[in-house]
């Protein structure tokens, strides 16, 4: 009976341990991509400061 518990015990240790799991890092061997699609519009600035430079000649008094 106790042969019986020690083998029990010892098929339940071996199934554990080769239940172990493994996390494995792997780099890739495709280099990273960053696409960055960007557009940088300076007439935007250009076109509020004219339209704020017009209003303050048309209205002389508004500072």
């Amino acid at each position: 009976m106790a042969y019986q518990k020690v083998l029990l015990a010892a098929a339940g240790a071996a199934a554990l341990a080769a239940c172990t799991p493994t996390v494995r890092i792997e780099p890739s061997d495709k280099p990273i991509r960053i696409d960055l699609n960007v557009k940088i519009d300076q007439t935007v600035r250009i076109q509020l400061e004219r339209e704020v430079e017009n209003l303050i000649n048309a209205n002389p008094d508004l500072f």
